[in-house]
């Protein structure tokens, strides 16, 4: 431990944002880095416990407690403080393949469990972690390292979010030779069209990609397996195949007037953004436009807070952003301790964005859409909204959110986005393999394992796991990875964790 007293004498400094009226200017990322030195000192800040809840991922009440890839987050702390960068970098990528996607993106939930944040504030660990991977790359330790042996078996994955990419880096890593399809026109999945600009830019995707291709990886995109590939092929011409591709299902809102033009997916309107901002900044005009538009996001997550900083960035007259949920608390509750997941109010980079331009926070709570209103040419003009409230079921004692009579309300709106989350995989998928679903329509494996009920067909990710986060698709990756070379093999050295 560098600095025993570290947590003592420093206070926590994170990467400034820049502020929200000048960074909707753009859509480039807005946070600016701590210079090294800076970033040492908040290295200092890690207590170097006996139990690092941070790198424990854990199952605590239903939610992760620190982060699922098992990062070795007080070691690394502990390089970054010496200034033994180097070091830090192989200790970071012992366990993560991807640093440069999740030091961006992820929710950081090793400094929800760090147990410095449990009386002050907690250590700047995904700032830290992206501090290394961007000295990794300028000093040139991220540079391409091809395996020197090829071990003559084939894979094909069929996806390229962030799954699929940790699979085909691992099973790369030990000798096979790897195909990955993507159906998109450029590689990444959602973490190329479902996550804006603005918090990945997506150079950072194809930098890491390029590093891959030199690696040896094969990317084929522009191929919808399931259509424009038959899966009988792939099985033929592959020893194994894995499905990574996703949980794009997306559940819908079933309200009278659900036709009216003007309602749309969420992950469409953004992938519609990213791709006209990539293709021509813009200027082609082939996206949906939230410019001058009132504005309606159905869902309080992660996806609606991107449609509110997306839809001011287009220069909305409005954005309004309904939850069906209660608003949490602002501090913990006695009935969520530390080190589970704070369920606490978050006020995200889109709602701040909101509450510059317009005054107020965007989010009205416990209500949903009851109506969409249209006018005699079908366009959406409004919505009818309705409250909710909290019940319990005396004899199965789940509680629900049930309308509240009477409580109906008339809102205008001229673009509806769905932002409700996703249903599970997309079904011409499963049937093109063949493969069997569970209750929640996800492909189905035994617990702990990954290969489907189709022989060396595996299944990792969001179409496995169901939405999930970035950190938990890279180590489903990981392991299917692990899974896949065994079963080749007959054994694995490929680290899970």
């Amino acid at each position: 431990m560098g600095k025993p007293t570290g947590f003592m004498e420093y206070d926590r400094e994170d990467a400034r944002a820049i502020e929200p009226k000048e960074r909707i200017k753009n859509f480039n990322e807005f946070h600016i880095p701590l210079s090294k030195e800076r970033q040492q000192i908040q290295g200092a800040r890690c207590m170097n416990c006996g139990v690092p809840f941070c790198q424990a991922g854990m199952n605590i009440m239903g939610m992760t407690s620190g982060c699922p890839l098992h990062n070795l987050v007080p070691e690394w702390n502990d390089l970054v403080y010496t200034g033994n960068w180097e070091q830090a970098y192989n200790r970071l990528k012992k366990t993560n393949n991807f640093p440069e996607f999740t030091s961006r993106v992820c929710p950081a939930l090793c400094e929800a469990a760090c147990t410095c944040g449990h009386w002050e504030d907690p250590v700047t660990c995904k700032a830290n972690e992206h501090g290394i991977i961007e000295n990794a790359y300028e000093q040139g330790y991220a540079a391409a390292k091809p395996p020197k042996v090829r071990t003559g078996k084939k894979i094909a994955v069929i996806g390229s979010g962030p799954a699929g990419l940790a699979a085909a880096d691992q099973l790369n890593k030990r000798g096979h030779s790897v195909t990955v399809y993507e159906r998109d026109d450029r590689v990444g999945g959602l973490l190329m069209y479902g996550i804006p600009n603005m918090k990945l830019e997506k150079w950072v995707i194809d930098r890491k990609v390029a590093v891959m291709k030199e690696e040896g990886i094969t990317f084929v995109t522009g191929t919808n397996v399931g259509k424009d590939v038959k899966s009988s092929k792939l099985l033929k011409e592959y020893d194994r195949v894995i499905l990574a591709c996703g949980a794009k299902n997306p559940r819908d809102i079933k309200a009278p007037g659900r036709d009216a033009k003007g309602i749309y997916f969420a992950v469409d309107f953004l992938k519609a953004t990213t791709k006209s901002l990539l293709d021509s900044e813009l200027k082609d005009g082939s996206y949906i436009s939230a410019k001058g538009k009132k504005v309606v996001i159905i869902g309080g997550g992660d996806t609606g807070n991107d449609c509110v900083g997306t839809s001011i960035r287009h220069g909305c007259a409005s954005v309004t952003q309904l939850e069906m949920m209660p608003q949490a608390p602002a501090k913990r509750a006695e009935n969520n301790p530390w080190p589970e997941w704070p369920k606490v109010l978050k006020t995200d980079y889109g709602q701040e964005e909101a509450i510059a331009v317009f005054g107020h926070d965007p989010r009205i709570y416990q209500t949903t859409v009851k109506e969409f209103l249209k006018d005699k040419n079908g366009n959406l003009c409004g919505l009818v909204t309705v409250k909710l409230e909290p019940k319990r079921d005396e004899k199965t004692g789940r509680v629900t959110m049930t309308e509240v009579a009477g409580s109906e309300q008339k809102m205008e709106a001229d673009l509806v986005l769905i932002a409700a989350g996703f249903l599970g995989t997309e079904k011409y998928v499963a049937d093109a393999f063949g493969v069997d679903l569970n209750g929640r329509t996800n492909v189905a494996t035994a617990e702990g394992a990954y290969e489907t009920s189709v022989k060396n067909v595996f299944a990792a990710g969001d179409v496995h796991r169901g939405q999930s986060l970035v950190v938990w698709a890279i180590r489903e990756g990981r392991e299917v990875a692990r899974e896949v070379d065994e079963s080749l093999m007959g054994y694995s050295y490929l680290e899970v964790q």
